[in-house]
């Protein structure tokens, strides 16, 4: 790795000085585990680093106002066992728990995983299911970014110049509702997924048709995609098992997967195809109050 200064502020206000400071010769650190291993790999060679351990308020969960906000600098274990979380919204901790090892969860943070805008990490389909944003924070003030629109090409985001995502938004889903993340391992538990997939279905009230879905897919584009072929074919309609089939063969148009050692992009774009039903199938399963 390059020579660099390490820099640890204690307020926001103080980040944004050193960010401007510094431009692009500066780069965001907050659990490390992707940004060291890319400095490693002289993949980014920055001068600085600008630590956001020291700054309060970054780690904190809480529920209101039928959303819940999680801090950037949560850990990834942090909002697997969080019980307040797991309450609320069971997808985000049944999420996490499927990514790397209990070593790299207790250090990776939310926000920082965000930010490296990588297309195989597995949070993300999730995330975007289930409708969450991202807050990013900048000395000009904050806007806020559905996430489904904040990844923008391969290993790279919406961040703008002298902005740091300080928090991630999720709206709690409605009683009738269910949600489902499953992915192919094409190795070990702690490697990337060949494909995963995420859906989210809520019923009409007393009924049995969809009310509303997203379906969101990993590692099948150059960034977290959302299914919105699929969404279409289902929503408004009663959810067979005829239905959730046909949908599905939607997704093979709005994948682009790459070639690579976990698969080929044609076996990627199938797998992208049954994956996409499997994830729809579970969501449905899991709706609590399916009426008899």
């Amino acid at each position: 790795m390059n020579t660099f200064e390490f820099h640890t502020p204690t307020t926001l206000d103080e980040a944004y000085r050193l960010l401007e400071a510094h431009g692009d010769d500066a780069n965001i650190i907050a659990g490390g585990t992707g940004l060291v291993l890319f400095m490693k790999q002289r993949m980014v060679q920055p001068g600085h680093l600008v630590s956001l351990r020291s700054i309060p308020g970054l780690d904190s969960i809480r529920v209101e106002d039928g959303t819940a906000h999680i801090g950037a600098m949560c850990t990834m274990h942090q909002v697997e066992t969080s019980p307040q979380l797991r309450e609320v919204l069971p997808l985000l901790g049944e999420t996490y728990r499927h990514v790397a090892s209990v070593k790299i969860r207790n250090m990776a943070t939310i926000g920082g995983g965000l930010s490296h805008g990588d297309p195989n990490q597995d949070p993300p389909p999730s995330l975007i299911a289930l409708g969450a944003s991202v807050v990013l924070s900048s000395g000009s003030g904050q806007r806020t970014v559905p996430l489904d629109e904040f990844f923008t090409d391969y290993f790279e985001t919406d961040i703008h110049d002298g902005e740091i995502v300080t928090e991630l938004e999720v709206p709690l889903p409605s009683p009738s509702s269910g949600g489902a993340f499953i992915k192919f391992l094409p190795r070990t538990a702690d490697d990337y997924a060949t494909v995963s997939a995420a859906a989210v279905v809520a019923l009409e009230d007393g009924g049995r048709n969809c009310r509303d879905v997203r379906v969101a897919l990993g590692s099948v584009a150059t960034t977290p995609i959302r299914a919105r072929k699929v969404e279409g074919a289902v929503r408004g309609r009663e959810l067979t098992s005829s239905l959730i089939r046909e949908a599905s063969d939607l997704v093979q148009d709005e994948v682009d997967p790459l070639d690579d050692f976990r698969g080929s992009s044609g076996y990627k774009r199938q797998m992208a195809q049954v994956f996409a039903r499997r994830a729809l199938e579970a969501a449905v399963a899991n709706i609590s109050a399916v009426p008899a």
